[in-house]
């Protein structure tokens, strides 16, 4: 077997394949919820219920789907040009930490100055801890998988150390968990009463400017070009290791966003079990996107509706909410797929 390179592929061919790879996930989920012992309709009708059947389901689903938009953004920015950022998940911590150290009052300042410096100041955590694997890559060649790999578990240990140490609650009853940030350094609510909050439309304004630096920009055509053929790019000119820096400090200052905003959006204070896999969770939005910064929103919120939905539906079925990760894992590899035979062509010997 063989893979040969197809010619640009037709709008009706790419939009096939991806809706092909989602009519698999469910085929073979069905066949997992069968051996279960349950109906597949009935469950998927419960799935959907669970994420979007009231006001409250709903919004629960944008609520979980935020930072997986800021997560899915920094996943697909970073692959678009071939730069492997597998560490969003210590990126989202570090912005964290850094909301924390800024928002539980050494800023006495109000609101509408507060919020932007603590954004800034994440972002800019983000993107310099992204910016020393991708120096080792540019530099000495080091895989960037690695690297960003392992810094998942180097910063959720510097984590736990604060918690235990100097960022340590003094009220929490012996908790790691750090103190609350002050009314100032938090999102408001986009309904008084519900969870939902400002973050979600940070996350939508971040996707749109993605966009447009990923369609309109110079940086975004070099981004393009880097990760279709880096010998090409750099015959033309363009200084490969400079865009790749430039994406690493882009791609790490975006899922520090996700940090600030479960921080000062939603939980007011940070813990060990801040994020339950959101940076890795972010791989498989950017790919059911195929790396589309607007994209990212429609996937972000299919993959929260099936965590929240499968929540609910456990508790009705008796199937476990463990069927949405197989789900999730499952669409991750048919949609692979799926980009893989887009753009090639398999040939038997």
């Amino acid at each position: 077997m063989r893979l040969e390179p197809k010619p640009a592929p037709s709008l009706a061919v790419t939009l096939l394949f991806p809706i092909g790879a989602i009519v698999a996930t469910f085929i073979i989920t069905s066949l997992l919820v069968l051996a279960a012992g349950a109906s597949p309709f009935s469950v998927f009708y419960l799935v959907a219920k669970g994420a979007a059947g009231s006001q409250f389901a709903l919004l629960e689903t944008l609520t979980r789907a935020t930072p997986l938009i800021f997560t899915g953004l920094a996943v697909a920015v970073a692959f678009r040009a071939k730069l492997w950022n597998i560490g969003a998940e210590a990126q989202l911590y570090i912005g964290g930490v850094v909301t924390v150290v800024l928002g539980t009052g050494a800023l006495p300042l109000p609101s509408y100055l507060l919020i932007p410096i603590i954004m800034i100041a994440a972002m800019a955590a983000g993107a310099l801890l992204l910016l020393g694997p991708a120096i080792l890559k540019t530099r000495f060649g080091v895989d960037e998988v690695v690297t960003t790999l392992l810094l998942n578990f180097i910063v959720l240990l510097f984590v736990s150390m604060l918690l235990e140490g100097v960022l340590k609650d003094p009220t929490g009853l012996g908790w790691p968990q750090s103190s609350k940030v002050i009314a100032e350094a938090q999102l408001p609510r986009i309904i008084q009463g519900k969870r939902l909050h400002f973050g979600f439309v940070i996350a939508i304004v971040s996707a749109v400017i993605c966009w447009v630096i990923m369609k309109k920009s110079v940086l975004g055509y070099e981004m393009r070009a880097v990760g279709n053929n880096k010998e090409a790019a750099n015959f033309a000119g363009i200084p490969v290791n400079r865009v790749l820096i430039k994406t690493a400090l882009l791609s790490g200052g975006i899922a520090a966003l996700a940090g600030f905003s479960e921080v000062s959006g939603l939980k007011g204070n940070l813990t060990l079990d801040l994020s339950p896999g959101y940076g890795y969770s972010g791989i498989v939005v950017a790919m059911l996107a195929m790396l589309n910064p607007l994209g990212v929103i429609a996937s972000a919120i299919f993959v929260a509706g099936i965590f929240v939905g499968a929540d609910a539906m456990s508790r009705t079925a008796g199937v476990p909410s463990y069927i949405a990760q197989v789900m999730v894992a499952t669409a991750l590899l048919t949609m692979v797929t799926a980009i893989l035979l887009t753009r090639y062509r398999v040939r038997w010997k």
